[in-house]
């Protein structure tokens, strides 16, 4: 019998992060008889559920101490906190996916290693710490280069995008980063990810492969399942993340955001230790959302069908709210919101959209943009 099968009060979460992607990890949780505990690391938490404990740095094992006394075991939902704070964590209570993942997934220069040693393609890369080697880095793989700092950034924070070698001084002095990775561009037809889940007991099951739009390093629109993917894209990336969750022992969702090349192929970008937005699609498109398979694999129970249910695309909502009645009027649209204020950049909530085609689903996806103001305007490659 399952550890959460055998609590007939229901497993207690702790979830380090307070953000919008633990709260519809309780959603997903209290069908289930899950409670939920979220330790901010922050100071700025928002998930506004369960009950939140902000770590602070005045009396930090005290508060420590009181969060392990509450939970039965520990997960997260961002991937950027003290690899020691986690490892803390785990010499008292199960914490998944491991800080291993954690350690890997937060620098850029060891992920990149990893890939390389799995045998994931990954686009052409350098480490540089000065703008000097910056600038002999961009001169080597050739311009546009984009420069990333090696850990902490995300949603296209801590990275610029230089066109000419010239750039390197400018762009060293923007980023702020002691050492940055370079990385050549690649001729990508399509941004994509692929999500798997992987159990307690080493159970693998894959998503259908999503395209994602990115605007400014922000992910706007995400659509699963791809009516023009082939079976053998679809399993290539399968063996990429089955290698990745086994390397590493992996337990819970794991995300990996690639490219696919003009000639089929698939470069790694980057991975994710956790829940991700661009499988949000999940929770109305798929037999079982991400959320709840997330939650099965820590507790050791059975993983749920991930099979699309219908075409699904997710609208980010980005900085302003539209018309909850006027989104909702949409047939089969889903609004998710975060119950956030407003801010230039913010993710405020999502937009689940099902169609019985993809023809109609663009449609519809054209039609819920123009109910968000700033919205961009939606285009995917299997509409060409």
């Amino acid at each position: 019998m399952s550890d959460a099968a055998s609590n007939a009060t229901g497993t207690v979460v702790g979830v380090l992060g307070a953000g919008q992607l633990g709260r519809m990890l309780a959603l997903a949780g209290y069908p289930l008889a899950n409670r939920f505990v979220f330790l901010d690391t922050t100071g700025n938490p928002s998930a506004g559920i369960g009950e939140v404990m902000i770590l602070d740095s005045k009396d930090q094992q005290r508060q420590l101490e009181d969060f392990l006394a509450k939970v039965d075991l520990v997960t997260y939902e961002f991937e950027h906190l003290p690899v020691s704070l986690v490892q803390a964590i785990e010499a008292h209570k199960p914490v998944y996916p491991s800080s291993e993942a954690i350690r890997v997934c937060q620098n850029r220069a060891e992920e990149k290693a990893l890939f390389d040693r799995l045998g994931i393609p990954t686009p052409a890369y350098r480490l540089v710490e000065s703008a000097e080697e910056l600038e002999a880095a961009a001169r080597e793989l050739g311009t546009p280069v984009v420069a990333k700092s090696v850990t902490e950034g995300y949603d296209g924070k801590g990275q610029a995008v230089l066109k000419s070698p010239d750039e390197a001084k400018d762009a060293w002095a923007s980023i702020k980063h002691s050492r940055l990775i370079v990385e050549a561009f690649v001729d990508f037809v399509r941004e994509v990810s692929i999500i798997a889940v992987r159990g307690r007991d080493g159970q693998v099951v894959f998503y259908p492969m999503a395209e994602n739009q990115h605007v400014d390093g922000i992910l706007r629109y995400s659509v699963a399942p791809l009516p023009d993917l082939d079976d053998s894209v679809q399993q290539t990336a399968d063996d990429y993340i089955r290698a990745l969750l086994d390397e590493l022992d992996y337990v819970g969702v794991l995300t990996l955001e690639l490219f696919q090349t003009r000639d089929g192929g698939l470069m790694a970008n980057e991975m994710a230790p956790r829940v991700h937005n661009s499988g949000h699609w999940s929770q109305d498109g798929a037999v079982t959302s991400q959320f709840e398979n997330h939650l099965r694999a820590i507790q050791g129970l059975p993983l749920g069908d991930t099979a699309a249910r219908a075409p699904t695309c997710m609208v980010n909502v980005i900085g302003r709210e539209g018309d909850s009645g006027e989104i909702l009027a949409l047939e089969d649209a889903h609004l998710h919101r975060y119950g956030k204020s407003e801010r230039a950049g913010r993710k405020l909530g999502h937009v689940n959209l099902v169609a019985p085609t993809h023809k109609a689903l663009m449609e519809k996806v054209r039609a819920c943009a123009a109910l968000l103001p700033e919205a961009p305007s939606p285009k995917m490659s299997f509409e060409d």
